[in-house]
């Protein structure tokens, strides 16, 4: 019997004792074989809580990173080799250093998106959901954000008790959105409802009905009575929202907001992963341990 290749890594999933979770942002067919989907952060958890002892992440490489310095036991594996992350590569561990001796009274509170050897020499990591409770939550007034600008200014709108001391990195695929873009769908939609990502530059930011972490921005369209919403950030969310709301419509900026990242993984490539074992993620087990101390205190501060 010819088995579809959706068969055939159910079946090899069940073999290697595997759980495959993939990011919101990744291909709408692999989110469809996915046991799990969601945000960089919660996927680690399912894959630190899960009893499976393979990790399939289907993300890039921050994310399965993340995965293994939760779960240093398990095998991890990244379908697709090249999948980086560009906003994550424009900070190193050896800079942010630097820039701390500068600032000594300054805490590092670093978005998880970022390297293993960032988080490692960071204070604290956040999520775009948690990262104005986290900030709130330290008594310094000193803060290094990194490696996001546009999410660590926001950060600062929030908190104006505070000293945001800005990296200057970027989400490649959010920075390319412009406000006249989001002002011209406003014009064809009237009564569209605007939800933006903060990692976007802040005059797209202030024209947003809602401004929200991926996961708060699916949670606001199931919850809403409204029917049209334009969605400002990656457009594979729109795998879920459509899902899960099926008598709403979406519309994104340009009619299309797609990282070429998160777009390298393939059906073939998860199939690959699982068949040969291959593209594990293994870390140092000093950098693993300090930045495991760094996501075990953003458990902390954000309870």
């Amino acid at each position: 019997m010819d088995l579809s290749l959706n068969e055939k890594i159910k079946k090899l999933k069940e073999e290697k004792n595997a759980i495959i979770v993939a990011h919101y942002y990744q291909r709408d067919e692999v989110q469809a074989v996915a046991d799990a989907v969601g945000d960089s952060y919660y996927l680690s958890k399912i894959a630190k809580d899960c009893s499976e002892q393979v990790i399939v992440f289907c993300g890039v490489k921050f994310m399965a990173e993340s995965a293994k310095i939760l779960s240093p036991e398990k095998t991890v594996l990244l379908p697709s080799l090249d999948a980086g992350c560009p906003m994550a590569d424009m900070a190193e561990a050896e800079d942010v250093l630097k820039l701390k001796s500068k600032y000594p009274n300054a805490k590092v509170v670093c978005y998880i998106n970022s390297s293993a050897e960032v988080k490692a020499v960071s204070d604290v990591c956040c999520t775009s959901s948690n990262a104005i409770k986290i900030v709130s939550s330290l008594p310094d007034k000193d803060i290094i954000f990194i490696p996001d600008k546009n999410l660590g200014a926001y950060v600062q709108e929030q908190l104006p008790d505070k000293n945001i001391i800005l990296w200057n990195g970027f989400c490649i695929t959010h920075k390319k959105v412009s406000a006249a873009e989001v002002l011209k769908s406003k014009e064809v939609h009237k009564d569209i409802k605007v939800l933006v990502h903060p990692e976007c530059e802040k005059e797209v930011r202030d024209l947003a009905d809602f401004l929200g972490s991926t996961g708060e921005i699916i949670t606001y369209v199931n919850k809403s009575s409204d029917k049209k919403f334009l969605i400002v950030t990656e457009e594979g969310v729109l795998y879920e929202l459509k899902n899960k709301n099926t008598d709403k419509q979406f519309f994104t900026p340009y009619g299309s907001m797609c990282c070429v990242n998160m777009k390298k993984t393939r059906l073939e490539d998860v199939y690959d992963s699982l068949h040969n074992m291959q593209y594990e993620i293994n870390l140092d087990e000093e950098i693993r341990t300090k930045a495991y101390n760094s996501l075990m205190n953003m458990h902390k501060l954000g309870r």
